[in-house]
């Protein structure tokens, strides 16, 4: 199985996101991972799917989602040529002896405490797959209450293939 990251620059309207999770479904695609959001000009959404498959279903991904009437560009990024990060927040109980160990582990990881009660702290991570997943796997031994991932969202390095609309 192999991974493709699709990037979406669709109208924003209502129900663009329904249409476009729904060909996944009827064709049994599968959705590794979405994400979607306001671009700078706010009639259009950038909707990042991390999808997997061989070759040819993935290709046939591309194609699909090109036919679609609200989808005004896709691309395909490139690992090697693009940007790609992910948001995590981790809730961990803690205790007054693990406390510092947590905090510790965040400093190295660069990441963010964001909230701290008696018995939990809630950790913001942001960064690549493998350096979230390097860090929830130094969290072994450590409780995790909750953990909230939000996927792959990522921009092509450069300007070569930015894709300006016009009215």
């Amino acid at each position: 199985m192999n991974k493709k990251v699709f990037q979406l620059l669709v109208d924003n309207t209502a129900g663009v996101l329904s249409r476009i999770s729904g060909l996944f479904s009827r064709r049994g695609y599968n959705i590794e991972s979405i994400t979607a959001g306001p671009t700078a000009d706010l009639r259009y959404h950038r909707i990042t799917i991390v999808a997997s498959g061989d070759d040819e279903i993935l290709d046939q991904i591309e194609k699909q989602v090109e036919k679609l009437i609200d989808v005004r560009a896709v691309k395909v990024l490139d690992p090697d040529d693009s940007v790609y990060r992910e948001l995590c927040l981790i809730k961990l109980e803690v205790n007054s002896e693990n406390r510092e160990g947590v905090i510790a582990i965040s400093n190295v990881f660069r990441a963010n405490i964001v909230d701290v009660g008696k018995e939990s702290l809630i950790i913001e991570l942001t960064g690549n797959q493998s350096k979230i997943d390097a860090f929830l796997g130094l969290l072994d031994g450590y409780t995790i209450m909750e953990l909230a991932r939000t996927g792959i969202t990522g921009l092509s390095r450069g300007i070569k293939d930015v894709v300006w609309l016009d009215d």
